[in-house]
């Protein structure tokens, strides 16, 4: 429904924006930083993670730029392999001196520092150790990574996030390294059962060491759709929010397995390994708030016992229809909706869709909510007289806000906003060819050129709705 009387945005609410260490810092092997899995696997086809934006070099110029915008937050993510190049044991002073003087420049500058410890970057001689996030060995390793930025960061850092996209990360496989000769689905399951303990083992440690702190998943989702009002496919649609969406938030929030998934699982022979203690560390972990990462909605139907199971290919290039959606046998199938325009990375733009998932995931849980990621992709142009006119940009955070705002008049306690992203970064399939900033930065996935940061058209309109509160939209 719509509301006669437009609800404000809260005067303490959270205007961001956010970035990830990977995709902006650069620097990837400089002073004692060693590589990640992502700095080894990312597309070849476009830029490497060795200058990105070269934010590393230049935060303190990338701060004032932040400041002028209005930021009042930013969420940025804590390289593991810069912190730890030996994913354990001792610690690079220099990497964590980078974000002890990042934090202090925020926090100069009257930015709230919103922290994500992993998103992605896991170091990769703990891959080649002993498999990474396949082996239990990692929840040690992953909470000693924590209890240093806890104990060095802590004082100045608030608002914590545990684990970027955990979702994301079993629905595109390309995020992870998984055995090629084991089932690929066995391996998932069990994954996603060891990285979930090492997110409950850092929240408990949080509580710890940073008593007055708030800690929290961040998690990419999107409501599901039936294709039709068979059914079937609107069965289908419930069963896709259980194994996309709620296997994880159950987990995060209550501690526990949908009863449903867990029969799939044994039917299956997928189920991951339970040992003792397991469950009552995760129904010790509630999170103080839930951090959604929002960019579409998706449309399912059934699918057939007699197709194959099916991982989904995203689109790499942005050629428009790219995009082959998964199969999960006898449950659903990916498919696309006809009422929506699209991205030219087949991303369909639904505003509405956040609106419905910030009401389901409310009604569910109950808990406060921030919006950790939502953003367009595109290729932006800049002109000769270097301007970029992003307004399709402008459009869909407008109307991705105002959904924001009814979803608050609706009861949700929303605090936060954070679009993807504060400037141009290395987009993990697409390189600097697919862009989100609001602010340009001056190269190509070819050419260095001088990495300049030049304010695009949708910079001064986040601007006028920050100085708004929301109000100017």
């Amino acid at each position: 429904m719509n509301y006669q009387h437009s609800i404000a945005f809260p005067e303490d609410f959270f205007w961001s924006a956010a970035t990830a260490a990977y995709q902006v810092e650069g620097a990837h092997l400089e002073e004692g930083k060693n590589l990640s899995i992502v700095d080894k696997n990312i597309n070849p086809n476009y830029a490497d993670t060795s200058v990105t934006s070269d934010h590393y070099h230049r935060f303190k110029e990338d701060i004032a730029l932040m400041k002028e915008l209005g930021m009042t937050a930013y969420r940025f993510s804590i390289s593991w392999p810069r912190v730890l190049p030996h994913g354990r044991g001792e610690v690079n002073q220099q990497g964590l001196q980078f974000y002890q003087n990042l934090v202090e420049e925020l926090r100069e500058n009257g930015i709230e520092p919103l922290a994500t410890i992993y998103h992605f970057d896991l170091p990769a001689c703990l891959q080649e150790e002993y498999g990474g996030w396949s082996s239990r060995q990692i929840i040690d390793d992953f909470a000693y990574f924590c209890k240093v930025l806890f104990e060095n960061l802590g004082g100045q850092v608030k608002y914590w996030f545990t684990i970027n996209e955990q979702s994301n990360m079993f629905l595109l496989p390309y995020l992870m390294e998984f055995d090629q000769e084991l089932s690929l689905e066995k391996q998932k399951y069990e994954m996603n059962h060891i990285m979930t303990l090492a997110h409950a083992k850092a929240i408990k440690l949080c509580r710890e060491v940073i008593p007055d702190a708030k800690i929290g998943p961040a998690i990419g989702l999107s409501p599901n759709y039936p294709e039709s009002c068979r059914p079937e496919d609107v069965q289908a649609a419930r069963e896709a929010d259980d194994f996309r969406t709620y296997l994880f938030t159950d987990l995060y929030v209550h501690g526990r397995y949908r009863k449903n998934i867990w029969r799939y699982m044994e039917e299956h022979g997928v189920t991951p390994t339970i040992e003792e203690g397991d469950m009552e560390l995760l129904q010790s972990a509630k999170p103080d708030f839930l951090g959604i990462n929002y960019y579409q909605s998706r449309v399912v139907k059934y699918a057939p016992e007699s197709l194959e199971n099916k991982d989904m290919s995203i689109n790499v290039d942005g050629k428009k229809g790219e995009t082959e959606f998964e199969v999960i046998p006898g449950i659903y199938q990916g498919s696309s909706n006809p009422y929506l325009d699209k991205t030219d990375w087949d991303w369909e733009i639904d505003a509405i869709g956040l609106r419905t998932l910030l009401n389901e995931l409310n009604d569910r849980y109950g808990l406060p909510i921030i919006i950790t990621e939502n953003g367009m992709g595109a290729v932006d142009v800049l002109t000769e007289d270097e301007k970029v006119h992003d307004e399709y940009r402008i459009d869909y955070l407008r109307k991705h806000l105002e959904q924001c705002r009814l979803a608050i008049a609706d009861g949700v306690e929303l605090f936060g906003y954070c679009p993807w992203s504060f400037m141009d970064l290395l987009s993990t399939t697409s390189g600097f060819r697919k862009r989100y900033g609001f602010v340009y930065v001056n190269r190509t996935d070819d050419d260095l050129k001088d990495l300049r940061r030049i304010k695009k058209d949708s910079f001064y309109w986040y601007q006028e709705v920050i100085r708004s509160n929301g109000q100017k939209l």
